[in-house]
């Protein structure tokens, strides 16, 4: 089954979900979210499904954000950010079965903030981490009220201000990620680790998973989206993204 581009399949009460929109590197386009958005809500409804695994095709889990095709005024960004949030980042956290992100490749900007929005990362020993907004005179929406909850203020802080993108190594060092294992074992062990949950108690792991994340979803998300839609509104961030699409160093003026 295939929901947008987004690979959906179902065996022995496990849902595997693989992006793949492989020319954009499975960044967070219309058809990825779509797709996650049709997938989660497949899994939600199905009492067949207890646990899901998401993961992306080719050398990339999920390279950001796709903003391609948007005029990206404060407007429009905010809706888009809305999108991104409600449809994959914290419908992933308030599903109330589990969520295992195996991070095969990169995993940039809304690709970590999608990893991080499920509940326990596996990482290939090929994959990289990394929030570059700021390269773009932007911020990281939805990783910047939920980094720091992971790794620490100041660990995230670095990650933010540098844009230096890390390890699986560091990931995992850093309690970013749970488990690094090699890249040729890495759905073997996300299978596994789903085939662990799935022999607890169902409905202890459920609530297990609402009563850790009982704090999310607050006014932190709504500042968040105000703010990415307020830096799209900068010279910085037209500088920015103009130079990244040009493939040379921004010029920023701090307005």
């Amino acid at each position: 089954m295939r929901f947008g581009s987004v690979d959906y399949e179902k065996k022995e009460g496990i849902v595997v979900m693989t992006l793949d929109d492989q020319p954009k590197l499975n960044a967070l386009s219309s058809g990825i979210v779509s797709g996650l958005r049709q997938g989660f809500d497949e899994m939600d409804g199905d009492d067949e499904v207890q646990i899901a695994i998401v993961t992306g095709k080719g050398r990339s889990f999920c390279a950001g954000a796709d903003i391609t095709g948007i005029d990206p005024t404060p407007a429009n960004m905010k809706r888009y950010m809305k999108e991104i949030f409600m449809t994959a980042l914290c419908r992933a956290e308030k599903l109330i079965k589990p969520v295992i992100a195996a991070v095969n490749g990169l995993a940039l900007g809304g690709g970590l903030e999608l990893a991080i929005s499920c509940d326990i990362i596996i990482a290939s020993d090929k994959a990289q981490f990394g929030v570059p907004e700021a390269r773009l005179g932007l911020v990281p929406g939805f990783a910047i009220v939920r980094l720091d909850q992971l790794i620490g203020r100041n660990k995230a802080k670095e990650l933010t201000m540098t844009t230096d993108p890390i390890s699986a190594e560091e990931a995992f060092r850093i309690n970013l990620a749970n488990k690094v294992v090699p890249h040729d074992k890495l759905m073997d062990e996300a299978i596994a680790m789903a085939k662990r949950i799935m022999a607890q108690g169902p409905l202890a792991v459920q609530f297990a998973k609402s009563a850790y994340n009982r704090h999310l979803w607050g006014e932190d998300l709504a500042y968040a989206t105000d703010a990415m839609a307020m830096l799209f509104g900068t010279e910085d961030a037209k500088e920015g993204t103009t130079a990244f699409l040009e493939k040379r160093k921004p010029v920023f003026k701090g307005r």
